[in-house]
């Protein structure tokens, strides 16, 4: 029997499983893939406060090798459900194994929504990324260009026109889904540029993105951009179809907690991206889960007594 099931070993999942082991709370982490989370694949985290400059494996690992010093156990597995039992015990279904636990912590995260055209994969994290504020003071006096149409896009544009010599915001559409007080300001920006009606075909570049393949879709003629970063900022999926029956989520998919990281099922929080926020960085994930893990804490203490 554990205290705390963790699912996802990101970054909300692992601080959660810190706080609780040092609570003296047996922890588990079940993660499908790989241990950090999307933060693995940024070469250089530098907004994290008392960290300088670190690559976001390492990042990971220190977590990680932190959370297992403290007594955390782990399983690469992937979970397919939770059921409740008798005494609000909460048992995690996986593919191979079932794990009873007193609570439980969802940290699945979310998937960035990925264009999916050549080039892409292969220059993530080399020119193209899917967080401007994560990665856009790497591109300081740079040109770079920012892709999508909605609320998400219009603020990345923003928040990289301070630090970038031109930025491009790239729609598919004659006119933008965000808000219009959003795009009002970036119509004054003299280093902003609109590309409307145009698609991403391809992003160039050998070993760092060096330019865009776009395809005017009134025109239906292919013309390039010269950029060296792609913000690719078109949506984000989280990761909580096996949970819709057991904890309320938005319309969007998102797990519905508030800043207590309470769900709607006794017994089981939500931390990091997986559930509704306005802000997703490194510094909300590893609050979100010292919260749930506390929370989760305090539970276990009222069932007790």
């Amino acid at each position: 029997m554990y205290d705390i099931g963790i699912i996802g070993g990101g970054t909300a999942g692992m601080t959660a499983a810190i706080y609780g082991a040092r609570a003296g709370k047996r922890v588990l982490i079940i993660e499908a893939m790989n241990y950090g989370g999307q933060i693995t694949a940024s070469p250089k985290v530098e907004n994290y406060p008392g960290i300088a400059s670190m690559s976001g494996s390492e990042f990971a690992t220190n977590l990680l090798d932190q959370a297992m010093n403290l007594g955390a156990e782990t399983e690469l597995e992937q979970v397919t459900g939770i059921r409740s039992e008798e005494e609000g015990i909460q048992v995690i279904e996986t593919t191979g194994k079932e794990y009873p636990c007193r609570t439980v912590i969802i940290a699945t995260g979310v998937t960035h929504r990925h264009l999916g055209v050549p080039g892409e994969e292969r220059l993530t994290g080399a020119g193209v990324s899917y967080c401007a504020t994560c990665d856009g003071a790497f591109f300081k006096g740079k040109e770079v260009a920012v892709v999508g149409g909605g609320n998400t896009a219009l603020q990345d544009a923003a928040f990289l026109s301070n630090y970038c010599s031109k930025v491009y915001v790239i729609h598919r559409r004659e006119a933008f889904r965000g808000e219009q007080g959003l795009v009002k300001p970036l119509e004054a920006k003299a280093n902003v540029e609109f590309v409307l009606n145009a698609v991403v075909k391809e992003i160039r570049g050998d070993q760092m993105v060096d330019a865009l393949l776009l395809s005017d879709r009134k025109k239906e003629q292919e013309f390039e951009r010269k950029v060296e970063g792609v913000f690719i900022a078109v949506g984000q999926i989280p990761q909580n179809e096996v949970f819709q029956d057991i904890v309320k989520l938005d319309e969007a998919g998102f797990i519905l907690a508030a800043e207590d990281c309470v769900t709607s099922r006794p017994g089981v929080f939500a931390a990091g991206d997986c559930r509704k926020k306005e802000v997703r960085q490194l510094t909300t994930a590893t609050a979100d889960g010292a919260v749930a893990a506390l929370a989760a804490c305090r539970y276990i203490e009222e069932q007790c007594h």
